[in-house]
């Protein structure tokens, strides 16, 4: 492997895929994570490029994210056989550290939950009076209907508190502190909720108002998931919980390498199977756990992205490098743009890798074996687009209506997925001003096309 300027380190792996050789930091990070030197390797995103490199004897090379107790980290990683190894070269290694959420972060993350799982929410005026309401939850219609047509009235001559306490409505109301986070009982629902208020208005909080929530303490009775789309609400903690989750879940996905390559002794093929079973159901656990991180960060108010000027010709090149093995194992071809083919755009680079990294991988699952996906890009001055195509069953129209719903699987099982993937890219492509659009027919394929503002049309605006 030749060494660009950029390499600043390098490692080596065995027959049996173990860490024999590292540079720091890659040393470092693999011991931290619960590796030994020499040892088998305990980084997931590593274990299977390592792995593909040494059966197939392709030279690969992509973008790693891992993360340990103290710090996440991003890598590009070049991997190509040596000997009955593999070689590892390591460039542009970037950490961010893992820290303790302050105060103000754990009170805004509350928030966001909390809003992600209000039944109830209304705007109050000054003296706790109603303004507007808003209802998701089917027990709190009754009440929802009493405060709209009581606008203008305390919200608590609507609530009865809970906990044994009297059940006589609170008709005027007390200080907003002493009612945030009671306890109140709703006419209607067998459920206890929980009361929020928001002050807003400075220097004194509630000046201009309150917004107020209702929170339930249990589920609804009987209630199922739902399935519709873009207005459910979720959990909103999948930023909490990922963390928690995932290097856990590492250590099994390791732990199951280790025991079906036999590192530890002979194994009988059966068990040896099942361990394989154990690891990529843990890959897919990762992968469900990192759809739930960004799925909370997409919906949340305040997501932006960080546009910048990139070549979407080149995106689609790296995303092709990336799942080529992938591709490769069904014998299917990624007709790719070729390295002529420039379009440049505006969007975040990671975002639009993400989205294409997305669309090509369902391309893959989705067409026969033997098949080709296309890749193609062009630009009509105001916007520059980027296609891809597949020869899979296509759909019909009314799949075409929820392809883009939250946890829209469109009755697939079995096969890993989420039903998160196209609704995180539409959301993310539209907060890069852009949008992602299908067409398709039943028998036919379908047609994912991801359009970004041109940076040659942004460029000629005035600043």
């Amino acid at each position: 492997m030749s060494a660009p300027a950029s390499i600043i380190a390098r490692a080596r792996t065995d027959a049996q895929d173990r860490l024999v050789e590292a540079d720091e930091p890659l040393a470092g990070f693999h011991l931290r994570a619960g590796g030994e030197l020499p040892g088998p390797l305990v980084t997931p995103a590593l274990i299977e490029l390592v792995r593909k490199t040494r059966v197939y004897g392709l030279r690969m090379a992509r973008v790693i994210h891992a993360q340990d107790e103290s710090e996440q980290i991003t890598a590009w990683v070049e991997v190509e056989p040596a000997g009955k190894g593999v070689s590892i070269a390591i460039a542009d290694w970037q950490t961010e550290a893992i820290r303790a959420p302050s105060k103000a972060d754990a009170s805004r993350d509350r928030l966001a939950l909390v809003r992600q799982i209000a039944g109830l929410s209304a705007r109050l005026g000054p003296s706790q009076e109603l303004l507007a309401v808003d209802c998701d939850s089917d027990d709190l219609s009754e009440l929802a209907s009493k405060m709209q047509a009581g606008i203008g009235e305390a919200w608590t001559s609507f609530i009865t508190p809970g906990g044994g306490k009297s059940h006589k409505p609170l008709h005027k109301p007390m200080h907003w502190r002493l009612l945030d986070g009671a306890t109140v009982d709703i006419p209607g629902s067998a459920r206890s909720w929980t009361v929020s208020l928001v002050p807003l208005g400075k220097p004194q909080p509630g000046s201009d108002g309150f917004e107020l929530y209702l929170s339930p303490q249990q589920p609804l009775p009987g209630a199922a998931p739902s399935k519709s789309g873009e207005g459910d609400r979720t959990s909103g903690i999948g930023r909490d919980i990922a963390p928690v989750l995932r290097q856990p879940v590492s250590r099994i996905i390791a732990n199951a390498e280790t025991i079906r390559t036999q590192l530890a002794g002979p194994l009988a093929d059966e068990y040896s199977n099942y361990a394989a079973d154990i690891a990529t159901a843990g890959e897919h656990l990762l992968a469900l756990i990192d759809d739930l991180t960004t799925l909370d960060l997409v919906e949340d108010d305040q997501f932006v992205t960080a546009p910048d000027m990139i070549d979407l010709g080149d995106v689609a090149r790296r995303a092709v490098g990336i799942l080529g093995v992938r591709a490769g194992e069904r014998g299917i071809v990624l007709d790719a743009p070729k390295s002529a083919d420039s379009v440049p755009a505006i969007g975040e680079f990671r975002r639009v890798l993400q989205i294409l990294l997305n669309l090509v991988g369902n391309a893959i699952r989705h067409s026969p074996e033997g098949g080709q996906v296309w890749i193609r890009t062009e630009t009509d001055g105001e916007s520059a687009q980027i296609t891809v195509a597949d020869q899979g069953e296509g759909l019909d129209d009314s799949q075409q209506e929820k392809v883009f719903n939250k946890f829209e699987r469109l009755g697939r099982s079995g096969d890993g997925g989420s039903g998160l993937g196209l609704y995180i890219s539409r959301r993310l492509a539209e907060a890069m001003d852009g949008t992602l659009t299908v067409e398709s027919a039943k028998g036919h394929g379908a047609r994912f096309t991801l359009q970004l503002p041109s940076f040659a049309e942004r460029r000629k605006q005035p600043r």
